[in-house]
């Protein structure tokens, strides 16, 4: 429902959810840093390098992981909860058709470079990616493709007219965002990591709308690699590709609560049983996504395991656009009657996961019993094989490696599991290993080279557009399809500004989605986040939107 004010009843159970932390008081706590006395410098795991420093063209959380501490939003989520709340802005109002959106904006706010936050500085941003030019860099502005759906000249993969019209600044401190129709992820999805505010100045300094494509590889502007400028609390210092580390500091002209940390680190270590050690060791302060297996030998150890609610989806992605086979809807039934996702769930999840029968979590409004439903069923499986003349069918199948992930714990093993149960029902499974942002990414989401796929989603903010418009909205090169009825679905339910009408309308669309089989729900899990027994203050997030500026060391 549209609201003038900055907080709103929510239609999910997370928004009450605050992480609780067992607060450990050690007198003689290890030094865990790589530079500067104990208590000044947090060091984090992460579990793959940033693909860059600039959100637009970026939309995995490791990347996002830092850009968060860097930049900020119009709007951002409640600490703990999927809450929108004032950052940027202090207040936004939408006009009647909820085709503008009218932002008060917060007074005395500088740009790490010295530049002045204001209207200008806003509409300079929403120009700008409305206006960038090049299918290299609009194919790489996933998030703002999913929400904004076109550009002024669309040049990529993106097709559709632009929901975005234009920003006008009222006053100094006041811009209007106008579009060209309502939208019901709206205010939600102005709080997203990828619509970060940057400087204007640098963006113009660092030529940051430069990207180019070589082959399969992309190249970014010295902004993105090197000169990230937000308002955040903390301030690119160097990035260490050598050593994969990333170094920011405080800022100290911060114009909200300054950061207890003077130093915050982020070391990318892909194995995570090596984070556990290093952790263990006293060499890093906490790290994402340990196992579940390992649970209670870390809290045993003292360490702090800090659970999230599950508000992601893992799926097995289909591409039928490079086998013809895969565009038989009963050769797709056969692969989700095939895997047996109760055992993986058993097997592979943290306690409180549970099997998917749909792309939505169940916290979501959306979600559904109504849909489809594919149990594990070897036998029908083989059946409608033989009924699709693919008995022979061959799959190439890209699995992440190199991270581990919210809704992907433990990506070899469960893509191993997989390709068993794919392996029973008769299916011949070629393996494909790939680093996750060393090219599987680009593969799976750029080139389509998959047939199938081990992939993805925690949510950004609470609402089912986030999770299958971004999916299923239109047409990409991960799925390779093109259903004209289920576009048309999630664009109406897209469109519905009041709760009830979207929860039908995305419940709607849902069925459609499960009757298609355009990809296989798998599981959704609540991932953990582990610190070290004298971190305080940090605050585990459902939507893995956690900030850093509030943790201390003892």
């Amino acid at each position: 429902m549209l609201s003038k004010r900055v907080a709103r009843p929510r239609r999910v159970a997370l928004i009450g959810f605050v992480g609780a932390l067992a607060v450990s008081m050690s007198a003689c706590a290890s030094q865990r840093d790589t530079g500067g006395s104990a208590g000044d410098t947090f060091v984090f795991g992460a579990t793959s390098m940033p693909k860059n420093f600039d959100p637009v063209f970026n939309d995995d959380g490791e990347s996002f992981r830092p850009a968060r501490q860097m930049y900020e939003t119009l709007i951002r989520y409640k600490a703990g909860t999927t809450e929108p709340e004032a950052d940027l802005a202090t207040s936004w109002t939408p006009s009647a058709d909820a085709k503008s959106w009218a932002f008060t904006l917060r007074q005395g706010v500088k740009f790490h470079d010295g530049t002045p936050f204001n209207a200008a500085a806003v509409c300079f941003n929403f120009d700008r990616w409305y206006n960038i030019k090049g299918a290299a860099a609009q194919r790489q502005m996933i998030y703002y493709g999913d929400v904004f759906e076109g550009f002024a000249h669309n040049e990529g993969d993106t097709k559709d007219q632009s929901v975005y019209k234009s920003c006008e600044a009222k006053d100094e401190y006041t811009a209007v965002i106008n579009l060209n129709r309502a939208k019901g992820a709206f205010p939600d999805a102005f709080g997203l990591t990828s619509l970060s505010i940057s400087s204007p100045t640098a963006l113009q300094k660092y030529n940051a709308d430069t990207v180019t494509q070589t082959g399969q590889s992309f190249t970014y502007s010295d902004y993105a690699n090197l000169h990230p400028t937000g308002t955040g609390p903390f301030k690119f210092d160097s990035f260490d590709k050598n050593n994969n580390v990333v170094t920011l500091v405080r800022n100290d002209d911060y114009w909200g609560g300054k950061a207890k940390l003077t130093k915050l680190i982020f070391k990318a270590i892909p194995d995570e049983n090596a984070r556990k050690q290093e952790l263990a060791a006293g060499t890093i302060d906490g790290y994402d996504y340990p196992r579940p297996a390992d649970f209670n030998s870390l809290t045993g150890a003292g360490e702090q395991v800090l659970m999230r609610p599950a508000f992601n989806i893992l799926y097995l992605g289909i591409n039928q656009k490079g086998n013809p086979k895969l565009q038989d809807v009963r050769v797709r039934e056969a692969i989700e009657h095939a895997i047996n996702r109760q055992q993986l769930v058993r097997n592979k999840f943290p306690d409180g996961a549970y099997a998917q029968d749909q792309f939505l979590p169940n916290n979501v409004a959306g979600y559904t019993d109504a849909v489809a439903k594919f149990d594990y069923d070897p036998a029908k499986a083989k059946q409608l094989l033989t009924e699709a003349d693919a008995t022979n069918l061959s799959l190439n199948f890209y699995v992440p490696t190199e991270t581990t992930r919210p809704y992907l714990p433990d990506p070899v093993g469960i893509g191993a599991a997989i390709t068993e149960d794919l392996k029973a029902a008769g299916i011949t499974v070629n393996v494909v290993p790939e680093p996750f942002n060393g090219g599987f990414m680009d593969d799976v989401q750029n080139f389509g080279k998959q047939d199938i796929h081990l992939l993805g989603w925690n949510g950004d903010y609470a609402d089912a557009g986030n999770f299958i418009g971004t999916f299923f909205g239109r047409p990409k090169p991960e799925f390779g399809f093109d259903d004209p009825q289920i576009f048309s679905a999630l664009s109406n339910a897209d469109t519905q500004v009041t709760a009830d009408a979207k929860k039908n309308a995305y419940q709607q669309a849902s069925v459609l989605i499960s009757q298609y089989v355009p990809a296989v729900p798998i599981a959704s899990g609540p991932p953990a986040i582990v610190v070290a027994k004298n971190i305080h203050g940090l605050i585990p997030s459902p939507l893995t939107d956690e900030r850093f500026y509030t943790v201390s060391k003892s």
